[in-house]
């Protein structure tokens, strides 16, 4: 057991989430789990859908429990669906008898707070992403003003996060705790070699082919940057919807021999070790784990500054770049054309880059949870 895990007070802790089936706040919640399982909490998971497809593993001493009421649905069939999770996720309350209910992400914490209501433990509610961000239906935002002040806290990963509740759901008790890096990184399935070229150098980029990683505006770039920097490739690993779109702009720019996109791989630590710069150019984040895992790898990085999350992280000309304004690919094209063209610059951000191991360290954030779980116990509420 780790010293971090003994400074956590025993106490039963129930976490409700969607899904484990992948994502940045699923790992969080299994994180999270096994560090309490570890510390000797009675500790549960409850999630809607079933564990087939989950991608994380829970720890032995984690128990699991599931609603099986994933689904979707709108308007009045929506809301009934809503009733019977809440009613689902009070049965297993009742039966559990946690102290404390950490919803994690924005829908499934306000369901917990009104499935826990009248039952006597104390609910944190958790936003993992910035909720401009979110297309939430007005029923959800409406929920979020009830529930929101209901809750005994309202965790936000980031200090902007934290100000927008604040300002738009009044009466929100708030803290803000960001999520632990992970290092050093966990080998996983499925494993691929990061194939390294002798004589190349490689910027990284990772995250969901979705949208909002504004991955379009990264190749768009690199088309720009390819004739200037000859010996860079451009690698972008993961999976989702907007890969056939990626793969055709790649062909048009007539670049397939220099950017690849692998896919999703379980072994990301080899890929970020494979590297020599990383870029995030995401139309907006929460807290993103992979530039905190890039920069713990010993990676500089230059980043859009999104409203949200990069700039907690990256210390600007000290461990990376923040391009402003978020979106503007010609200064994009600039700050990586500075990085990648000055081997002492990259060099030196990247060895300063390490220090997100500490600042951002599992001891640092259980230590923060510890006070905010001593905080709500003492409020009484």
């Amino acid at each position: 057991m780790t010293d971090d895990a003994r400074a956590i007070r025993a106490r039963r802790v129930l976490l409700f989430i969607h899904s484990l089936h992948g994502g940045g706040a699923e790992r969080v919640a299994a994180d999270l789990s096994a560090h309490w399982a570890q510390a000797g909490c009675e500790v549960m998971i409850v999630t809607q859908a079933s564990a087939e497809g989950d991608v994380y593993a829970l720890h032995p001493k984690v128990r699991r429990a599931v609603l099986n009421t994933a689904g979707e649905g709108g308007g009045l069939r929506g809301i009934l669906s809503n009733l019977r999770r809440v009613r689902a996720l009070r049965r297993v309350i009742r039966a559990f008898r946690p102290d404390i209910v950490l919803g994690i992400m924005a829908t499934a914490s306000m369901l917990a707070v009104l499935a826990s209501t009248g039952l006597g433990c104390k609910v944190i509610a958790t936003e993992h992403a910035h909720p401009p961000s979110q297309a939430l239906s007005g029923f959800w935002r409406f929920l979020r003003r009830f529930t929101y002040p209901r809750a005994a806290r309202v965790v936000a990963l980031t200090r902007d996060t934290a100000a927008w509740i604040e300002t738009h759901v009044p009466g929100s008790r708030l803290a803000v705790v960001p999520n632990a890096v992970h290092w050093p990184l966990p080998q996983g399935e499925p494993w691929r070699d990061p194939m390294p070229r002798p004589g190349r150098k490689r910027l990284l980029a990772v995250g969901r082919l979705h949208a909002e990683k504004g991955f379009d505006r990264l190749v768009d770039a690199f088309e720009r940057l390819a004739p200037v920097h000859p010996d860079w490739d451009l690698v972008i690993l993961g999976e989702g919807g907007e890969r056939s779109a990626l793969e055709a702009q790649v062909g048009r720019a007539g670049l397939r021999e220099r950017i690849w996109l692998p896919g999703r791989v379980g072994n990301v630590g080899d890929w970020y070790a494979s590297a020599d710069l990383y870029v995030l150019t995401s139309r907006f984040e929460g807290l993103s784990n992979t530039l905190q895992e890039s920069m713990a790898s010993g990676l500089a990085a230059v980043c859009f500054d999104c409203d949200t999350g990069p700039r907690e992280v990256v210390r600007d000309g000290v461990d990376g770049v923040l391009v402003r304004p978020n979106g503007d690919v010609p200064a994009l094209c600039a700050a990586l054309d500075a990085v990648m063209g000055d081997n002492a610059m990259r060099a030196r951000m990247a060895a300063a880059a390490t220090d997100v191991r500490d600042r951002f360290s599992a001891t640092r954030v259980l230590a923060r949870w510890e006070e905010l779980f001593d905080g709500v116990a003492r409020a009484g509420r």
